[in-house]
């Protein structure tokens, strides 16, 4: 995680949004008052967005916390895919 004050990242704006973008860090912008932001890239956004839906409904959740668990106790079966070709 990063943290720049306002001042150094108006001077830096490509350079830290560079940063946030291809790097995948999180950036604190500092401000006075203690009114701090939090930069994150938009992909990171919409995983985040997507985790706190799929996440936020409990069914869901211990759906996917059962086959996590399925898949740390090896009870799972890896299958070879078959292609099929299209008929048009």
């Amino acid at each position: 995680m990063l943290a720049v004050n306002y001042t150094n990242l108006r001077d830096n704006m490509k350079k830290y949004m560079d940063k946030v973008t291809d790097d995948y860090e999180i950036m604190i912008v500092t401000r006075k008052n203690n009114k701090n932001v939090v930069m994150i890239s938009e992909e990171s956004y919409n995983n985040l967005m997507e985790n706190i839906h799929v996440m936020g409904n409990k069914e869901n959740y211990d759906w996917l916390m059962k086959g996590k668990a399925q898949l740390e106790n090896g009870l799972c079966v890896a299958h070879e895919l078959l292609e099929v070709e299209d008929d048009e």
